[in-house]
């Protein structure tokens, strides 16, 4: 009799063990579902972005539509400032004259980028208010991307020239590398 007892016991505590695995089995297959991130921008994610803007960034996509370019924009807000990073890409049948028209409106201050797409060009980008800001602007076969670093702030310390050289070459390489 106590034998039976403890091969009941055994074995309920066998189906017990099964079930928890077979909780914890589901549990862990769902978990890439929850952790998803909100964004879907194709480009680049919004951990990277959040590294080029100094914080935790939060991101939006808009897919491309009638004329009009998809559109990444991630947007890192402290006390003092709102930093914005904003991809656009579009695909192009005449894409090297579009490039071309984008860096005449850089200005004198274009400068090339190297080992980045095709034609690509980066320059400043201040926001009117006087907050700085760089832009990248080139393009993969026949798909133009810009893309676009700036502040609220006037004088960032977080955003400097050269940090901002350094940060949109980043983040074009990054874009220009998921167009291959």
């Amino acid at each position: 009799m106590a034998s039976d007892l403890m091969t009941q016991c055994r074995s309920k505590r066998r189906i017990w063990h099964r079930v928890v695995e077979g909780i914890l089995a589901l549990a862990l297959a769902c978990m890439p579902a929850m952790c998803r991130a909100a964004n879907d921008c194709p480009w680049l994610n919004e951990a990277t972005a959040g590294g080029l803007l100094g914080g935790e960034a939060v991101g939006s996509y808009t897919a491309e539509a009638a004329g009009q370019p998809a559109v990444c924009t991630f947007t890192q807000k402290d006390a003092n400032a709102t930093r914005t990073l904003r991809i656009t890409v579009e695909q192009k049948a005449d894409a090297h004259m579009q490039v071309a028209t984008l860096e005449h409106s850089c200005g004198p201050d274009a400068t090339p980028m190297q080992a980045i797409g095709n034609e690509a060009m980066t320059c400043t980008a201040d926001d009117r208010k006087g907050g700085p800001g760089a832009r990248a602007v080139g393009r993969v076969r026949d798909q133009v991307f810009t893309i676009t670093i700036s502040s609220t702030l006037k004088g960032d310390p977080s955003l400097t020239r050269e940090v901002l050289k350094s940060r949109i070459y980043t983040a074009a390489e990054q874009v220009s590398g998921n167009l291959f």
